[in-house]
């Protein structure tokens, strides 16, 4: 079972226990975090990205124990796919705006191979599908900010 403290982040400050659109409420949290001043250079955001995808999958497997496969309540995956679209972004509430809404629509939809990741077992495939739809958001982001010469 998961701890308080697994609880608190696993949930992204609980977002992932609201009844409705709990990886949506994940995504905001992370958004919020995302624009305290100076949380978007690169020695913060991507180590933080990289150590809660690893401490993702060791407390999505006690999230998937207690609350079954690929739990809502478990919205860390979120945190790391939305922090992996907003790479190198500028901080721009359009263009955060934009991302936001392309990464909630890729992380819907799972574009191969999203969505055979999210079917591994346990917290690598709550996190792994996450990733790869971030990665897909923060790359047609940056085309399209290279295409708008932005």
């Amino acid at each position: 079972m998961p701890n308080k403290i697994e609880k608190l982040f696993g949930s992204a400050l609980y977002s992932g226990y609201m009844p409705f659109a709990s990886g949506t409420w994940g995504s905001i949290v992370a958004t919020i975090i995302f624009f305290i001043p100076g949380f978007e250079n690169i020695y913060v955001i991507l180590p933080l990205t990289v150590i809660l995808f690893f401490w993702g999958i060791r407390i999505g497997d006690k999230f998937e124990r207690q609350y079954g496969k690929d739990p809502s309540q478990l919205t860390l995956d979120e945190v790391v796919g939305t922090w992996i679209t907003y790479l190198f972004l500028p901080k721009d509430i359009i263009i955060i705006g934009i991302a936001f809404v392309l990464w909630r629509i890729l992380d819907i939809i799972k574009p191969p191979p999203a969505r055979q990741a999210e079917n591994l077992n346990g917290g690598l495939g709550i996190m792994l599908d996450d990733v790869i739809s971030g990665f897909y958001s923060f790359i047609i982001m940056h085309i399209a900010l290279f295409l708008l010469n932005r």
